[in-house]
């Protein structure tokens, strides 16, 4: 088996007897029962995700900023020039990046790792080369990446994940870094729910009215060379579709599609879209998404086959928790969504990975902002569970039944 394949197989749905001994601790508790909202949910969450309640802390942090570039950068999607992706690599790495701000405020590590930045990066304190290629090709021409490429950089997110968790991390948190990856993440997020570009393309670093037109359009032409159809799924592909539906009523990661090929695939995750049936997801990743949307999805595959909570960032993190749950419908069990973005495609991701954002502060920054801004909420969430007295143990009058 590959390490993709191995990762897969080792993640496990929640544990049924630990989501209800959680739920029965929280009503024991000295408050009234829900007075703690969605916190009560996401304590819930992780005593399911680790299989036992209370739940284990989930501190140390750790945040993985997965840089790369896109070719989609020549459609002028963006005014950023594409060097400054580059660039903000070398400014996490000083420490001076509103992540870095947030990180040392919640006291979570940072870790930068070059996926497919379109330079060499020389050595620095904080930096890991994964480098699978410098940037994709162009979504809106063809395939962004190859079925070879993709594998690389979902087992170069596992191995980050796995490198972090043996550091002592308890929990991660996704970061990203990439001129123009809004795009590749609207077309992800088309592919995968069928929503129309229209409606979950956003401005990104705040495009003009004119910018945000040719990055739709750019997006519908990605699909569409692709033979993404963008429609309502038709089914699962290889039995990687995920058997439960998000909440807007479509099977998690089943994505119809009428071109393309799957060679170099692993085995079990090909298929053969030219018949018509829906297409896996590592081509749709291929097709149109970004070697960092790769990296991160392996990041949090590698995070729930651990048994580590992952708390995903924006719209980036989010469209490749998309890719995640089609590959492994579990991995959804060990996610919190740490915000919602401004970008409209981030909702839609949420609503379809049926995951309730902890945060909505208009963010739209990524770098793993808005995550680390979670985490405080998620270890206050946990610390209910070991340090609240029950009515009994305080001798409090529970009201009666």
């Amino acid at each position: 088996m590959t390490i993709l394949e191995q990762t897969v197989a080792a993640i496990r749905p929640a544990d049924p007897a630990a989501l209800a001994a959680a739920r029965a601790h929280q009503d024991s508790l000295t408050k009234p029962r829900g007075a703690l909202g969605v916190l009560e949910e996401v304590a819930v969450r992780l005593a399911g995700a680790a299989a036992v309640s209370p739940p284990p802390l989930p501190a140390p942090a750790a945040l993985a900023i997965f840089a790369a570039d896109h070719g989609v950068h020549a459609q002028g999607v963006t005014p950023w020039p594409q060097e400054v992706t580059v660039q903000m690599v070398g400014n996490f790495l000083a420490g001076g990046a509103v992540a870095n701000a947030f990180a040392a405020q919640v006291g979570a590590s940072v870790t930068v790792v070059d996926v497919g930045v379109a330079a060499d990066l020389p050595p620095a304190p904080g930096l890991t080369v994964s480098k699978v290629a410098y940037g994709t090709a162009d979504l809106s021409v063809g395939p962004a990446m190859t079925a070879e490429q993709v594998v690389a950089a979902l087992e170069a997110g596992i191995a980050v994940a796995r490198e972090l968790v043996d550091q002592g991390a308890r929990c991660l948190v996704t970061g990203d870094m990439g001129i123009a990856n809004t795009t590749a993440s609207a077309a992800l997020i088309c592919a995968f729910t069928g929503k129309d570009a229209a409606a979950v393309t956003g401005r990104g670093t705040g495009v003009d009215d004119e910018t945000l037109a040719r990055k739709v359009e750019v997006v519908r032409q990605a699909l569409r060379v692709n033979g993404l159809p963008g429609g309502r799924a038709s089914g699962p592909a290889a039995g990687l579709a995920s058997g439960r539906e998000g909440a807007d009523g479509l099977p998690v990661g089943a994505v119809s599609f009428s071109g393309g090929g799957s060679g170099g695939l692993p085995e079990g995750m090909e298929g053969t879209p030219e018949d018509g049936r829906a297409v896996p997801p590592l081509e749709v990743l291929a097709a149109v998404g970004g070697l960092e949307h790769a990296a991160i999805a392996g990041f949090v595959l590698g995070g729930a086959a651990l048994g580590v909570p992952v708390i995903l960032d924006g719209v980036i993190a989010g469209s490749a928790a998309l890719a995640a749950a089609a590959l492994a419908p579990a991995v959804v069990d060990h996610c919190v969504a740490g915000h919602r973005s401004a970008e409209p495609g981030h909702a839609a991701a949420l609503d379809h990975l049926g995951l309730r954002p902890l945060v909505e502060l208009e963010l739209r920054l990524g770098e793993g902002t808005g995550g680390l801004l979670a985490h405080p909420l998620v270890c206050a969430a946990v610390r209910v569970m070991h340090g609240v007295a029950t009515f009994d143990s305080a001798g409090v009058t529970d009201k009666e039944a």
